[in-house]
């Protein structure tokens, strides 16, 4: 193609390929006009490869194609290789992920593109999910080649994380969906015989028309009991292995019972037959539980998000100032890292060179992108928006914020609360007095009419069958911390949930979680013929390991002092040794001898080198937060270490009428323990290392994500979100959370003291039964599913 920049204005307002405006210098061939040269590459193989027909059936312009070439060498490293794509006959298949796919023609443009280059077995576009599936053969092509391929038609490839989770997830899907389709073709066959069974009220059929609607039936029935139905076989087989009865024991041995008992009347020609209600009876419960775990995923969606959300590959910066495309785990703590516009940030790292902004949705809750400044940490897992990003890489692998938030969801969703662990305990004591219920049942049917003795007892068990029960409280838990993660914030103790929703007084720390959490150095006054460079350098070297928020007014300073010995004093400072002198940095009367005032002093803790006046912002939202909670009728306070004018002057700020300053972290949990022998359940908010001792003494404590590692440990939630308004929208769905697990409970016990009498009485047949026991199954959980709607900050429960 000779293409020539336009001297004139071009012949049309858009781009031939990908549809954006032309600019003035927009590349021309014959009729049409492209807005840069890799459209023009594009379009011009397209054509070469006679696949013109693109254009007409596409509805949706394609992507702009990168006029700078991204470098997919990394893709055939064997690292990668390994874990994102798999071995086939004759070669490897991979699939990939791309965002340009608008329609079935671009869909179609990817299949013959790919089919056509040597070396590829076989090549599928999905225009919907926009995954592309290939398979190679590496003797043949590399991936590279074929990735750089889509890229230059405007498809830039991205490698699909957390593919394997993600794999998985969808054949256990396609299992249950194939389970629930079997179940509900033989049921509604099933249903179709016994009715014709059912309405020969006469007896006027005839033996062998009977007997062969009976074993219609059966071969009906057998696949619907034995594959839709062998999850519920299977957890028999794990409870009476483990020794105990639960509810698949119950479930299962129903099933089989019914199928049995009317396999062994249809051998023998008794009066009655129960395929219909074994197949019902499996199809109703699969139904059920495949809300259940609808709400499970729900819940389990956060930790999906961040498995996907770290990248796959990163771009290091060389010694020589150019750029390589690494694996993952290549990358580590010091190297310089390229994020590109829209890429994902590999590892924690320290912003250099201009301001940036960054998507922390996932990891915060936060859908408004955060402007980031020199020197300021990027999070792994954060989109970098507006334009690229140099980083120096901090953390890499597991020591990342990610990781960390990775393992408290999973740390969260594995753990079982005394709750559900008490409710567990109640059905399985149900089941057995259900099974000696039913022998009893049995026993008075069969000693007054025997006809029916089987068919009653079966109605018996399937009816208070408690599946009811036993998913009345965890339903409700699983998709309140779904909800709460959605939001940024993350439950750590199974219990908790049930405290939050108690709570009725909520103290709060103020540096890094009132404030912003990071202060400014405002003033330096020095002593004793210090210089104020030589004061901040010893400070900056006093805090450079210090995780404590007042730690960040130093950070910019650059120190080449080392210290020997450091020692944090709780609620006073810091003390270490520098050239062989012992220096202290915090109260004045820990650092200088002086009577506090409010200041942060330097000195050996006789004499004062210097006082630096710390600055500290107050979060946007802590006002409206503190409002909300009081507006829900709690009793907000104010407990901090920092000095008495300080402490004011932020509860003035924020509505808190009762506030206490320069407390010890002994002394805030002696505030909060005096208050909880008054009655009060208390809640604790902080950040710091100093309120560990407090947030583990609280009856529920909420930890900020900037703070201490200890402090998160300590803690029942983490806040990963910047803002304070979700501590009282996590209150709000706690106390909704507790109103959900009373209406399933009452739900629950009620229908099996309703439906357990009726059935034992005769009125109610097998299939009906389970109709009953399923319905109320699929009421709590989908009762439970309206905790997934989040509520707003100050609303109170129904």
């Amino acid at each position: 193609m000779n293409a020539a920049v336009a001297a004139d204005a071009p012949l049309a307002s858009a781009c031939h390929h990908c549809g954006e405006a032309l600019p003035v210098d927009a590349v021309l061939d014959g009729a049409y006009a492209y807005c840069c040269n890799g459209c023009a590459a594009a379009s011009a193989w397209i054509s070469q490869a006679a696949l013109d027909d693109y254009y007409r059936l596409r509805n949706t312009p394609a992507g702009r194609v990168d006029a700078d070439p991204a470098d997919f060498s990394a893709w055939d490293r064997d690292l990668v290789l390994a874990e994102h794509s798999r071995a086939v006959p004759g070669g490897r298949e991979i699939t990939v992920l791309t965002d340009a796919m608008r329609c079935a023609a671009c869909a179609w443009l990817v299949d013959r593109a790919l089919r056509r280059h040597p070396g590829v077995l076989d090549a599928l576009a999905n225009a919907v999910t926009g995954r592309i599936t290939v398979a190679w053969d590496p003797q043949q092509v590399t991936l590279s080649v074929l990735m750089s391929r889509l890229a230059a038609l405007g498809y830039r490839p991205w490698l699909a994380t957390g593919d394997a989770r993600e794999q998985a997830q969808k054949r256990e899907r396609r299992r249950w969906l194939i389970r629930l389709g079997i179940a509900g073709l033989g049921a509604v066959q099933a249903m179709m015989f016994a009715e014709a069974l059912y309405l020969d009220t006469a007896q006027q059929m005839s033996v062998p028309t009977r007997d062969f609607f009976r074993w219609i039936t059966f071969l009906v029935s057998t696949p619907v009991v034995f594959y839709s139905g062998w999850p519920f076989l299977e957890g028999m087989w794990r409870e009476l292995r483990g020794r105990r009865v639960g509810m698949d024991t119950l479930i299962a041995g129903s099933t089989l019972l019914a199928y049995f008992a009317s396999l062994f009347e249809t051998l023998r020609g008794g009066p009655h037959v129960w395929y219909d209600a074994a197949v019902m009876f499996v199809l109703l419960l699969l139904v059920a539980r495949m809300f259940e775990q609808r709400a499970r995923g729900i819940a389990s969606a956060q930790v999906d998000a961040l498995a996907r959300a770290r990248p796959v590959l990163a771009t290091r910066e060389t010694v020589d100032g150019g750029r390589e495309q690494i694996a993952l785990g290549e990358l580590g703590a010091g190297d310089t890292a390229w994020v590109a516009a829209g890429e994902t940030v590999p590892a924690d790292g320290m912003l250099l060179d201009h301001p940036a902004a960054f998507d922390e949705a996932l990891i915060t809750g936060e859908s408004a992108p955060v402007r980031r400044h020199p020197g300021d940490t990027a999070l792994a897992g954060s989109v970098c928006r507006e334009h690229p990003a140099r980083l120096r890489i901090l953390r890499v692998g597991s020591d990342t914020q990610l990781s960390q938030l990775t393992r408290l969801v999973e740390q969260a969703q594995g753990s079982r609360p005394t709750l559900a662990r008490l409710a567990d305990r109640i059905a399985s004591v149900f089941v057995i007095a259900l099974l000696l219920c039913a022998l009893a049942v049995y026993a008075w049917w069969h000693q007054h009419d025997p006809t029916r003795a089987l068919e009653v007892t079966l109605a018996v068990l399937v009816v208070s069958c408690p599946c009811a029960l036993s998913l009345a409280i965890p339903a409700a838990l699983t998709a309140a911390h779904g909800a709460l993660a959605r939001i940024g914030v993350l439950g750590l103790r199974g219990d908790a949930l049930s405290s939050l929703a108690c709570v009725d007084r909520v103290v709060f720390d103020k540096t890094g979680t009132l404030s912003q959490g990071r202060p400014e150095l405002e003033s330096v006054e020095t002593f004793d013929r210090l210089d104020r460079d030589a004061a901040l350098q010893i400070a900056a070297a006093l805090e450079h390991d210090s995780r404590h928020p007042l730690a960040h007014a130093f950070a910019g300073v650059e120190t080449p002092l080392r210290v020997v010995a450091p020692r944090t004093v709780p609620g006073l400072g810091v003390e270490a040794r520098i050239d062989g002198r012992t220096w202290r940095l915090g109260r004045a009367d820990f650092a200088a001898g002086r009577d506090d005032d409010g200041g942060l002093w330097l000195g050996d803790g006789v004499r004062a080198a210097a006082r630096f006046g710390i600055r500290e912002a107050l979060r946007s939202d802590a006002a409206a937060a503190v409002a909300a909670l009081q507006a829900d009728g709690l009793t907000v306070e104010l407990c901090s270490g920092d000095a008495a004018p300080a402490v004011q002057r932020f509860a003035h700020a924020v509505g808190i009428a009762d506030a206490r300053a320069r407390l010890a972290p002994e002394q805030k949990l002696e505030h909060v323990r005096e208050l909880q022998a008054r009655g009060h359940v208390v809640a604790m908010v902080g950040d710091g290392l100093n309120d560990a001792p407090v947030l583990a003494g609280a009856d529920v404590s909420l930890a900020m994500a900037e703070g201490a590692a200890l402090a998160q440990r300590a803690a029942d939630f983490v806040v990963t979100s910047p803002s304070l308004l979700r501590i009282p929208q996590a209150m709000a769905l706690a106390r909704r959370t507790q109103a959900i697990v009373r209406q399933n409970l009452a739900w629950a016990l009620g229908y099996n003291l309703l439906a357990l009498p009726l059935a034992a009485s005769g009125l109610v047949t097998p299939w009906l039964a389970a109709i009953g026991m399923a319905a109320s199954s699929l009421l709590v959980t989908l009762n439970a599913l309206r905790l997934c709607r989040v509520p707003s900050a100050g609303r109170s429960a129904p």
